[in-house]
């Protein structure tokens, strides 16, 4: 059997698969991946990307944080592809437990998945750090220099930076969907950022597929590695 056929057999005879995905799935939107060639470690700003989201150049520097964060983090207008579509089918369809992503877009959610873990965060949501209003992506985006509320508080997005720790609800379902799942579909995640990378560690079954263009630390660990682009997987399921 090849591995695409193993994988076919295994999703029919799996009924509580999770979906860990990466910036992978998201680049066949659109959405430039941080560490491509041409993603956003590799372009020239007088800060290293990891320094202008990071929580500390945040609250020194808000200024250049929003023009770097609508410029380059911000990705609306953008839609769900195949990979997206196919794992909220199987949601609907009692196969798929939960998609834990390590995406800040919600594309997920746009395609239809109702359970979805957000490790990182989304640029959906957006708060006022004073008074906890809620404000969504266009405000933000719209806003002139530092969004404000009205009552004159910092609008921050719902995103982890780094120097943030990982909320921790969204940890504890992760790991919970990850321990119980049959199978554990690992998709477009290079799986070397932690702590995301590290949950894999918590998959108890014999169904570990792990789908990326490149290798991974893991991927003497997995049942089925498929070095192949997401859409060209997906779409054949």
């Amino acid at each position: 059997m090849t591995g695409l056929e193993t994988l076919q057999q295994w999703v029919k005879e799996s009924s509580r698969i999770v979906f860990f995905g990466g910036a992978g799935v998201s680049t066949e939107s659109g959405i430039p991946d941080f560490r491509s060639v041409d993603g956003l470690y590799h372009q020239k700003f007088e800060y290293p990307p990891e320094t202008i989201i990071s929580h500390s150049f945040y609250v020194k520097n808000p200024e250049y944080f929003f023009r770097f964060y609508r410029e380059k983090m911000l990705p609306l207008g953008f839609e769900p592809n195949i990979t997206h579509r196919k794992l909220a089918q199987w949601e609907q369809a009692g196969k798929l437990q939960a998609v834990v992503t390590q995406n800040i877009d919600g594309l997920h959610q746009k395609a239809g998945s109702r359970k979805v873990y957000e490790l990182h965060g989304s640029v959906l949501r957006n708060y006022c750090t004073r008074c906890g209003k809620f404000y969504p992506a266009e405000f933000v985006k719209n806003a002139v220099g530092v969004p404000r509320c009205g009552c004159g508080g910092i609008v921050k997005p719902d995103v982890v930076l780094y120097e943030e720790g990982l909320d921790q609800e969204v940890i504890a379902g992760s790991v919970h969907a990850i321990r119980n799942a049959d199978m554990l579909i690992v998709g477009g995640t290079s799986l070397t950022v932690y702590p995301a990378a590290g949950l894999i560690q918590y998959y108890r079954g014999n169904r570990l597929v792990l789908i990326n263009r490149d290798a991974t630390p893991y991927d003497d660990q997995a049942d089925l590695v498929l070095h192949e682009s997401l859409g060209e997987v997906f779409s054949q399921l």
